[in-house]
């Protein structure tokens, strides 16, 4: 008996909306609308569950400002689709359209499969030049875009607003926190689900950590040249869909993972944070695949040279720029981030290469329409908005050059922190600079002391373990015979390559370690701890892990040092405990009414620092005493060098924390010249 074919469905000519893009189910059935400005027709395809079989192709019916649209009445969530879109294939012109080729909504809530990478998957014929038109079928090798049930009880989850200077950022990755947690279920390890788990939030409120940022979730490209090399863009850095989460961070495949899950970061106290790539698409250069963006409408989309539109603009390193001055693409940027926000419930963003999407015609902008556009947003404007504030073109690198509410990632603190502690001479200004929250970079335009984000290791080099045990970096395992990555780690094996079982190498790391960490969280701005970090975790040297989604990324719970995570645990405590950080930049004196801190810096004698003690090449021991308004005082004492003495200032002061003791806490009464041990960090109270 022949099995009945499904009937054909017709669109709704008088139920079509233009002004809700995507696929979004309404009720009864589901509105597509894709915006296409170059565009001569749109087809929709519609396929099976399994998403192998297209069953039906359907001409979106109409067309206004771009936009291609029309109601299917009866299409409900779970449906799988995508689009092909006819148009002129003129490279020389900017447009690559050809129909042959399955694209994916810009817009798609949840995907079904991944991309199966094929020579079809480009537009052009392989081995022929890009101005070749290539007519194989692409639609057995893509990802398709699946309407999503927008249903999810969120019961009172609501943003938390954890104050900027109540917030301290722990960088995280869904697969590298679970992959080899021992209380997590195997078959949860890798997904939401493990992420939000018992473990995983008890250990953040065992560190203190009050926000989780997680490196992209966006559904990513693993690009075609790591899985021919057997290897796999773990990093996601990637992105295909500005909407949909990676499915292989699904359990169930269902987007209500995520909602789960950061409703349990919700309910634990816990923001969420989202590292998000709008730079750039995985679609590469002129040269590149077309899945979605470049078959829809290259000219519009993508940064194209003024000069031959043939080819792509690239201020990114990664062959395309997305052309975020183009008004519809900004509105999916935006939509994109209102989604994650008011769908989804995320507290926040932070923007891979910020200053990409700063770029106007004369170059970085601060006040640029996306920014702008951002600043003005009721929805966006009052989450958390980072800045990555650099990227590789002419005059990208922008630290300080943001406007609120841009907090920025400060690579000054990372590298002058670690090149203290190294004790390479003459730093003892600069650190001053990075405690104090970096005035020169952020102390203008109204901007708060909690302006910068402040590091000592992230994702992108070494893990701050491997910066005490590596002169070289080790990147062999990437396959690119050990030239990529960076050479400017700013590390120090101290006497030995790598792993080693000399204890007192490891208890000078480990010392180390506890004081860059302390660094971290007694400065003021907003410490960043990368994930691992606060037990010692290792990459094996390798400084550009990007591409390695096994245990050389993946957290090694098993080797945690637990003296490091009982020593974030109590600095967390402190600074909440002592409110160290502030809204207000520290001032040398304070005769009004304002709320700043009195700062004042001491060189070991007692006395003030001098304009020859900033100078002195070979100190690397000072005392900074913070006044707070209605609060107890605190003195913050660094010694980079040998042991030496430090006088306090005059009266009786409570010892809180010496670093370089393993019980790290203490209340002991000191007066006078104390001892400060070497490579430590002190804080005093009274």
């Amino acid at each position: 008996m022949r099995k009945a074919q499904n009937p054909k469905p017709t669109f709704d000519h008088h139920a079509g909306r233009p002004d809700i893009l995507g696929a979004e189910f309404m009720g009864e059935g589901t509105n597509f609308a894709l915006f296409s400005e170059h565009a001569q027709r749109v087809e929709l395809c519609l396929f099976d569950k399994s998403g192998a079989n297209e069953i039906h192709r359907l001409d979106l019916p109409a067309m206004e400002g771009g936009i291609w649209f029309g109601y299917l009445p009866g299409i409900k969530p779970g449906q799988v689709y995508g689009y092909r879109v006819h148009g002129p294939y003129a490279p020389e012109e900017g447009h690559r359209f050809n129909p042959n080729k399955l694209l994916l909504d810009p817009y798609a809530r949840e995907l079904k499969g991944e991309i199966v990478w094929d020579d079809a998957l480009h537009g052009y014929t392989i081995g022929e030049d890009d101005l070749s038109f290539d007519e194989r079928d692409s639609a057995p090798f893509m990802p398709k875009g699946v309407v999503a049930d927008p249903a999810f009880d969120w019961d009172t989850d609501r943003a938390l607003r954890t104050r900027w200077q109540d917030t301290v950022i722990y960088e995280g990755h869904v697969r590298g926190l679970t992959m080899l947690h021992p209380d997590i279920p195997q078959d949860l390890r890798g997904t939401f689900q493990g992420l939000a788990s018992d473990p995983i939030i008890e250990h953040l409120h065992k560190i203190g950590a009050t926000t989780i940022e997680l490196l992209p979730v966006h559904a990513f490209a693993n690009d075609r040249y790591l899985v021919e090399k057997g290897l796999s863009n773990y990093w996601g850095y990637s992105t295909l869909s500005f909407f949909a989460p990676h499915a292989r961070y699904l359990h169930t495949g269902q987007i209500r993972e995520v909602k789960q899950a950061i409703r349990k970061f919700h309910a634990a106290g816990i923001e969420v944070i989202l590292d998000v790539v709008f730079n750039h698409t995985c679609e590469g250069n002129e040269l590149g695949s077309t899945l979605s963006f470049r078959g829809i409408d290259n000219a519009s989309y993508y940064l194209l040279s003024p000069e031959n539109p043939r080819h792509s603009f690239d201020t990114t390193g990664t062959g395309n720029t997305l052309n975020v001055a183009h008004p519809m693409v900004l509105r999916m940027v935006l939509d994109s981030l209102r989604y994650w926000v008011q769908a989804m419930h995320v507290d926040g963003f932070r923007f891979d290469l910020a200053s990409t999407l700063g770029r106007e015609s004369e170059g970085f902008e601060r006040d640029g329409s996306f920014f702008n556009a951002l600043r003005q947003d009721p929805v966006l404007a009052g989450v958390k908005l980072i800045a990555e504030p650099w990227d590789i073109g002419d005059g990208g690198y922008q630290v300080g050059g943001y406007r609120w509410p841009f907090r920025e990632w400060n690579d000054k603190f990372r590298d002058d922190t670690r090149a203290f502690w190294r004790k390479d001479p003459g730093r003892i200004a600069a650190m001053s600079e990075r405690l104090s929250g970096s005035p020169v970079q952020f102390n203008h335009s109204h901007r708060p002391a909690t302006s910068s984000i402040n590091f000592v290791a992230a994702h992108d080099g070494y893990t701050l373990w491997d910066t005490l045990s590596f002169n070289e970096k080790h990147n062999q395992a990437n396959g690119e015979d050990n030239n990529d990555g960076h050479d400017h780690n700013l590390s120090d094996n101290m006497g030995a390559e790598g792993e080693t079982e000399d204890e007192a190498i490891l208890r000078a790391r480990l010392r180390r370690a506890k004081a860059m960490l302390a660094t971290v969280l007694l400065s003021q701005g907003v410490p960043m701890i990368l994930a691992g970090d606060e037990f010692g975790n290792s990459q094996s040297g390798n400084n550009n892990a990007y591409c390695q989604d096994n245990e050389i990324s993946w957290l090694d719970w098993s080797k945690a040092r637990s003296e490091l995570i009982e020593a974030v645990s109590v600095l967390s405590k402190l600074r909440r405990e002592t409110s160290l950080s502030r809204a207000r930049f520290g001032v040398a004196q304070n005769d009004g009414p304002d709320e700043n801190p009195v700062l004042e810096w001491l060189h070991p004698d007692g006395r003030a620092m001098g304009d020859a003690d900033w100078e002195d090449a070979e100190l690397r021991c000072f005392g900074l005493k913070i006044v707070f308004p209605l609060d107890p005082e605190l003195l913050i004492v660094l010694n980079a060098g040998d042991d030496r003495q430090f006088l306090l200032p005059e009266g009786s002061w409570t010892r809180h924390i010496d670093t370089t003791e393993r019980s790290f806490v203490e209340t002991t009464p000191e007066s006078g010249s104390v001892a400060v041990p070497w490579q430590g960090v002190q804080v005093y109270g009274r």
